[in-house]
């Protein structure tokens, strides 16, 4: 009688449908001498639990904190010899913009500067063109499902 029950707890726990209590039950049988032939394939499995659940780690862990801490000096080390070089690299440097003492030098040079600057945006807006006649696919895409949903709308009427 016992040996059916231990088989409907087996199959519970194959299942994936066994509760603890059920579980340990089976533990506490597979862990007795007497098992029959048929269920001593499980013996193994249970007394690697049992073997398993009194193991114990006692090894120390050695917990270092100290880089963590010399990390964050030479972090802030860091930001400020930027900083110290940032604003030490303003004082050397001179703002000569490159100015120009005749005024019609000048304006040819800007001149220059403005039709390279027309050409290159006359450029891009030759690429945008196209998307004009992507609208107009999309605008014709659009009424073709309109037309399709409205066909749609008549066959099912036909049907009922």
């Amino acid at each position: 009688m016992e040996s059916n029950k231990i088989e409907t707890l087996l199959e519970k726990y194959d299942n994936g449908e066994s509760t603890l209590a059920e579980e340990q039950e089976l533990k506490r049988y597979f862990t007795k001498e007497n098992v029959p032939e048929h269920l001593d394939v499980y013996k193994p499995l249970f007394a690697y639990f049992k073997v398993n659940q009194e193991e114990v780690f006692t090894k120390q862990l050695p917990l270092k904190t100290q880089p963590k801490s010399v990390l964050k000096w030479i972090s802030i080390a860091a930001a400020v010899v930027l900083l110290l070089g940032f604003y030490f690299s303003d004082f050397n440097e001179s703002q000569d913009l490159g100015t120009f003492e005749d005024p019609e030098l000048a304006y040819l040079e800007v001149t220059k500067s403005l039709e390279m600057i027309s050409e290159k945006l006359n450029q891009g807006a030759a690429t945008v063109g196209y998307l004009e006649a992507v609208n107009k696919g999309t605008a014709t895409l659009n009424y073709l499902n309109e037309l399709e949903s409205a066909t749609q709308i008549i066959f099912k009427k036909q049907k009922q």
